[in-house]
């Protein structure tokens, strides 16, 4: 072998190997994540608590604008202020505290990885990864500000451990009992009802969790959960009682919510369809697989996890994508499981079903992107200003050359793509990271500018600007309006209590035509309007005659 033909095989198999899905998980996992304001929505919400600690207030349990907010623990928020804090010579504050996100992803996708390992040995620990990379439902969450990600990858952990459990009881024992403490500390009560009961699955089913060292493992992972678990609420509780019980009565009654009805179970498997996908369908196979024994470990742990998520979600009675979330480790590692027992057709099935299904997406995106800049297709241009008409996109060269790089170096990695098992999901995974990096070259400032609440907050500041200083009340602004405005205005919204307030200006919201009017001695002196069509809103301040 000459010189030059050594030099490329060893590129080749790094690129393919371990070095290359560290540089595609990193790829994934950093794209889009900075260089836009908070968006409205989860993105926008969840800044708010970290807005609040970060000006020193509200450091024990999470609040929005000065309100608090019980949906969930400090866990997120406290790492989310940690990043913006260190990071801030560097990044804006909402972009330092994104990263928290990309550090629960990637301590997500090496939990699963390590106990997909545990479970069905090393030919299955890529496969692990790059499955959950290339899950749909993950792509928009792992890149917004969003709690649920830390309740995930606290899930995935404590699986971790019990996979341990059988060979090194003490150590798995207390990575699950951290993971179970920690999954408690990111989602309540919920963290508590998706990992606790496995350790009594576990021992109650299976002959390997039998053993009195995998017992005492269990024993040891099963205090430290629950000791360590108390340690928020014992603190929150000697300094603010009453937040401990405005908490403890929210988590118990959103923990069972009205469950599902017959249609909203039909909602729920068409969201896992699209949410789930690649990961259900290789599951359904790997559990036929192995149908004969399903009370082995390396089966039951991630059933059993499957199955108490499935439990919560329906009782819970959430639709939102981001109540999703904690399928994915379970799904993951079943589906890593079926990766190598794949039969060659089946492989090659969902291989080119890859291919093809990320093909079109790309080509989906360039569509979006013309109709900015060539106003073609007509009726997607046409759409496109109607909800967002004074939008102009700039340098539209620039994205287009990026555009057509991220495609190209997708090909070529598809078309060098080694045989082996592994071949499928590796598709998934570029795919998915193709589609993501294209998606933010070619559309991210309309997300920016279609999302943001920074020019409503901007406005509203400077329309306070020559009035006397006084608190502005609200009606109708979600949560994720009111972190907007604390952070881009500095104000803080406060609630109308029994239709009465004391301040002497109100901040109103119309949505899709909606109008809410105040009393006759509510006078209207600023109004802002944005979006158009079904995506039109409406701020309107008032001040007290």
């Amino acid at each position: 072998m000459t010189g030059e033909s050594f030099r490329t095989s060893t590129i080749r198999r790094h690129l393919y190997g371990a070095t290359g899905l560290a540089l595609l998980i990193a790829l994934y996992l950093l794209t889009g994540l900075t260089g836009h304001d908070p968006w409205r929505g989860d993105d926008a919400r969840h800044f708010g608590p970290i807005l609040e600690m970060l000006q020193g207030n509200h450091l024990l349990f999470p609040a929005i604008a000065g309100q608090p907010e019980t949906d969930f623990p400090p866990l997120y928020y406290w790492t989310g202020a940690a990043f913006a804090r260190l990071l801030a010579p560097f990044l804006p504050m909402h972009d330092g505290a994104r990263l928290a996100t990309t550090l629960f992803t990637a301590l997500a996708i090496f939990w699963i990885a390590r106990a997909a390992t545990r479970l069905y040995g090393r030919e299955t620990r890529t496969p692990a990864a790059l499955l959950t990379l290339g899950t749909l439902g993950l792509v928009l969450h792992a890149h917004e500000t969003q709690p649920m990600i830390a309740l995930m990858a606290m899930q995935a952990l404590t699986l971790a451990g019990l996979s341990h459990i059988p060979t090194r009881p003490v150590l798995g024992g207390v990575q699950a009992g951290l993971g179970a403490a920690l999954a408690f500390l990111a989602g309540g009560l919920p963290g508590i009802v998706l990992t606790l009961p496995l350790f009594l699955v576990v021992i109650a089913c299976s002959p390997e969790w039998r053993s009195p060292r995998a017992s005492s493992g269990l024993i040891i992972g099963l205090s430290l959960a629950i000791g360590a678990s108390a340690l928020w609420p014992l603190v929150l509780h000697y300094q603010s009682p009453d937040l401990l019980a405005l908490w403890w009565r929210a988590e118990w009654r959103n923990l069972w919510a009205e469950a599902m009805s017959g249609s909203e179970l039909t909602r729920l498997v068409e969201l896992i369809g699209w949410f789930a996908w690649p990961l259900w369908p290789i599951t359904l196979w790997s559990l036929w697989r192995t149908r004969r024994h399903l009370l082995r470990a390396s089966s039951l742990l991630p059933i059993a996890a499957l199955v108490l998520t499935l439990v919560w979600i329906i009782l819970n009675g959430s639709l939102s994508p981001a109540s999703m979330l904690p399928l994915v480790p379970p799904l993951a590692l079943l589906a890593a499981s079926g990766i190598p027992t794949l039969r060659r057709g089946a492989a090659n099935a969902f291989d080119w079903f890859g291919i093809m299904t990320f093909g079109v997406f790309a080509i989906l995106v360039w569509i979006a992107w013309s109709a900015q800049v060539f106003l073609w297709p007509p009726g997607l241009a046409r759409h496109l200003v109607r909800v967002a008409p004074d939008f102009a996109l700039r340098a539209p060269e620039i994205s287009a050359i990026t555009g057509i790089v991220i495609v190209t170096v997708w090909v070529l990695l598809m078309l060098r793509l080694p045989r082996s098992p592994n071949r499928a999901p590796a598709n998934w995974a570029l795919g998915m990271t193709m589609l993501w990096c294209l998606a933010i070259a070619l559309l991210k400032p309309w997300f920016d500018h279609d999302r943001s609440y920074r020019p409503a907050a901007t406005s509203l500041k400077i329309a306070l600007a020559g009035e006397r200083e006084d608190c502005v009340a609200m009606m109708g602004l979600s949560a994720s309006q009111r972190a907007s405005f604390h952070y881009f205005a500095d104000i803080r919204p406060e609630r109308v209590v029994n239709n009465e307030t004391q301040c002497g200006f109100l901040l109103v919201f119309d949505d899709r035509g909606s109008t809410q009017k105040p009393a006759q001695e509510w006078q209207q002196i600023w109004e802002f309007r944005r979006g158009g069509g079904r995506q039109r809103e409406i701020f309107r301040l008032y001040r007290r005659d």
